[in-house]
Formats: structure tokens, sequence, C-alpha cells
């Protein structure tokens, strides 16, 4: 298969009606690592938001089983997507997740943040280091996967457009970034929690490198320094060496798709596994368009 036959395929599709799958072959075959790149940066930048941050730190999932609440946002994000969003798996695993926040008061504004997040991270990574751009449509497939989320979840003003969530997401930050212990101490355990994938050696410049590619105001809400000039130079010069050098490679054969490896569960997992311990067995609310939506935060 030819570098841009998958390209020429989904350009073809229709993302209003097509999105789930364009996301499969985004995420799936034409950029699984960028996309999962996009989405771990996505998943700092809830940290720059004190209020998101102070909950989180108090729940303490992240400083007692990082890798397990890493891994268990990659796959529930995976068990709503793999067979389509309204296919019995994907619905079961969006009422786990609304399970799951059931127990918090969030408001709307931090749930709609944290999506936009979801939608525009990838995006942003890929066109900066992906090995092409990406097209029309598999922007606009983003941002159908970000409404339908937000459908599934309750969560209201969800924007028409990509372009929405990315203002959304802007306007958002620039209002609510701002230092707080918490986020500093959630920062902390993740980086952690990211560094012990790699060997013991190399894991401090793992951590340098990961703090080069997050931009200043990230950086400044999460208390971390910006990073020298020639740290973030070598940096995005080896993740764009990485994309050129991808550019001359085949396509991903249809027969491997990339899935989720997750490291706490090695020999497979349910979908009763993921979240807290005290989510597990208990009984599943209706999704929004199955019972009266739930009151607006």
């Amino acid at each position: 298969m030819g570098r841009y036959s998958r390209l020429r395929t989904i350009r073809a599709m229709d993302p209003s009606r097509d999105y789930a799958e364009i996301l499969r072959l985004i995420s799936q075959y034409e950029f699984p690592w960028d996309y999962r790149q996009g989405v771990s940066v996505a998943f700092l930048r809830d940290f720059g938001v004190p209020r998101i941050s102070e909950l989180l730190d108090r729940t303490q999932e992240f400083e007692r089983a990082g890798q397990k609440r890493y891994d268990d946002t990659v796959l529930i994000g995976y068990e709503m997507a793999a067979d389509g969003f309204d296919s019995e798996r994907g619905r079961a695993a969006a009422r786990h997740l609304n399970r799951i926040h059931a127990k918090y008061r969030i408001a709307n504004e931090d749930f709609l943040y944290v999506l936009a997040t979801t939608v525009v991270g990838p995006k942003r990574w890929i066109d900066r280091f992906g090995w092409r751009p990406l097209c029309t449509q598999e922007i606009e497939a983003l941002a159908q996967v970000g409404r339908k989320m937000a459908t599934m979840m309750d969560i209201q003003g969800a924007p028409g457009t990509y372009l929405g969530f990315e203002q959304f997401l802007d306007a958002y930050e620039d209002r609510m970034f701002a230092y707080d212990p918490a986020n500093r101490r959630v920062a902390n355990a993740t980086f952690r929690t990211m560094a012990s994938w790699y060997p013991r050696p190399v894991r401090p410049l793992a951590a340098r490198v990961t703090l080069a590619l997050l931009d200043e105001r990230l950086l400044r809400a999460l208390g971390f320094r910006v990073q020298p000039r020639w740290t973030r130079s070598a940096a995005e010069g080896a993740l764009r060496t990485r994309a050129r050098l991808l550019r001359l490679l085949p396509a991903r054969p249809g027969w491997l798709p990339s899935r989720p490896q997750p490291r706490s569960y090695p020999f497979g997992w349910r979908l009763d596994d993921l979240g807290p311990h005290w989510a597990r067995n208990r009984p599943l609310e209706p999704l929004p368009d199955e019972a009266p939506a739930r009151e607006q935060s």
C-alpha cells in the first residue's frame, strides 16, 4: 500500500457520517504514535487548571497508581470508539465513564475543556510533528468525535466545528491557567509515570525532552521553568527528522493496526477493571439519550 493511499480514501469519506472510521484510521494506521502523544499532552494540559488539578490531587489516583490511571484513560476512550460509538461496547464504556464522573461535582465548562483538549491536542501535535498534516476530513472527524462524546456524557455547549473547539480551549486557558501547588504535584506524579517507561539511565533525559516540548504557558501553570533553547531545538529537530523518515516508508499494512498495550493489564482487561476500585460492579446509569439528561453543573 502506498504512503498516501489511505489519505485518498479518507478524503473521499464524509466526516459527519464516517467520523468513527476516520478516527480509527488516524489512531491505528496513519498516526498511531503521534495520536497518543497528542492525547498525552492533552492529559497534561488539564493540570494547568487549579480546580481540575485540585480534584485530581485529592483523589491521590496519580500518586498511588499513576500508570493505571493513565492506562484507564486511554482504554476507556479506546473502548468507546473501537466498535463505533453507537455500538453496545461503545455505549457501555460511556456509561462506565459517566458512573466514575458522577461521584464528583465537576462544572460543565471543565468537562468541556477536558473534552476539547482531546480534540485539539492530537491535531496540533500531528500538524507539528506528524509525517503529514491532517486533512480537512480528518480535522472535521475529530470535531465530530468530540461532539458525539459530549452527547454521550451530557456535556452542554459542545462547539459545532474544530475551530470552535480550538477557540473555546484557548479562551478557557486564558482565563483558567494559573499556578497552584496541586498542579505541580499531579504533574510530577504523571512525569514519574512517563519516565518509568524508559530505562533508568535515560529517565532524566526523557523528562527533559518532555518538558522541552511543552509550551511556555503550560509550563508556568505547572510550575516548571522553560527549557533552554538548545534543548527545545534538539527535541523538535529529532521529531521532525522522524517525520521525514516516516514519509519515506510504506503505509502500515491493514492487518497490523496499532492497539493499546497497557502496562497495567499485560493479559488483557475488562471494562469493569478500568477506573477506581470503588466503581467496580456498580449499576450503570442510562446515557443521556436513554433517559432524561442530568442537571447541568
